[in-house]
Parts: structure tokens; sequence; C-alpha cells
């Protein structure tokens, strides 16, 4: 759905962070931000991984059947 997310627009996004929350707050901000996407793909990775393993299950019970 969205394209990635090339150099103009990161550079328009940091300015406008710069600008709302100040140079002081930024680091923090930017921590908390890569704290929550680590957490959000390890969340997603465990997902998968259920799936899968119930998707194999699944198919294991049909052939057994």
């Amino acid at each position: 759905m969205f394209g990635r997310i090339g150099a103009m627009e990161l550079i328009i996004i940091f300015s406008i962070a710069l600008l709302i929350f100040g140079p002081a707050k930024l680091p923090e901000i930017g921590k908390s931000v890569g704290r929550a996407i680590n957490e959000f793909k390890g969340q997603a990775n465990k997902i998968t991984e259920d799936v899968k393993i119930s998707d194999d299950a699944q198919k294991n019970d049909k052939k057994e059947s």
C-alpha cells in the first residue's frame, strides 16, 4: 500500500518533530519509538509462528484421516 519512505520525506518528518518536541526530547522519543517497533515485530513474528504451527497441525490431522 505505502511505498518506501524516501530521504526527503524523512527530512520533513524529522524537521516537524524537531519543531514540535525540541532537540532535548528527540532522543528519548526515538528510543521509545524504536522499542515499540521492536516489540511489535516480536509479537508479529510470534503470531506468524503460531499460525504456521497451527497450519502444520491441521495438515497432519488431514493426512492421518
